[in-house]
């Protein structure tokens, strides 16, 4: 295996993208070479099998969506709160192509075990790294709850987009108000 560390991550990078487009089913190596404008046969220098890519792919997703730490260096209040809801709306947005691909590797991870096991943890250590976050900070809310209610606003709008149309930052606000007092 090569192990030129910008390759790989352009590599994968690329893999989310084909998976964006057309679905784990249209992501072999060679659709990952055309779109990372590499020779036929570097992706399959890289990783050992599909499985290992399609692993590395759901890894950097959470890489390239995660929050930079500067934008969580404020005071906790509502207000914060809300603002974080609109950040990590507008980063999926801005990046629809990670949202899309998740939602593709989920699916996947349906029928992958391996898959499923990697995300679980990914997945997971997230999920209880926002909940301490959230807690630490003293945000208003139950951390959890606000969890699936973005999850599935961010669904809707990232996938249905005109379901929801110009309100979601609306509701966005909605959701942050309505968790905040839900302590």
């Amino acid at each position: 295996m090569r192990s030129n560390p910008e390759r790989r991550t352009a590599l994968v990078d690329a893999a989310i993208e084909v998976l964006a487009a057309e679905g784990a089913r249209g992501l072999t190596f060679r659709s990952v070479d055309l779109a990372a404008g590499v020779p036929n046969g570097t992706a399959s220098n890289y990783f050992t099998n599909r499985d290992d890519l399609l692993t590395q792919a759901g890894l950097r997703i959470h890489d390239r969506v995660g929050p930079n730490p500067a934008d969580l260096d404020q005071p906790p209040s509502p207000e914060f709160l809300t603002a974080l809801l609109r950040l990590l709306r507008r980063r999926l947005t801005e990046d629809r192509v990670s949202y899309l691909a998740l939602l593709e590797l989920r699916l996947e991870a349906t029928r992958r075990p391996a898959l499923q096991e990697a995300l679980t943890q990914r997945v997971r250590a997230n999920l209880e790294e926002n909940i301490r976050l959230h807690h630490q900070a003293g945000l208003p809310g139950d951390p959890l709850l606000l969890y699936f209610a973005i999850g599935g606003l961010m669904l809707e709008h990232l996938t249905l987009p005109d379901v929801l149309g110009p309100q979601i930052d609306d509701l966005i606000e909605r959701v942050a108000g309505i968790v905040g007092r839900a302590t």
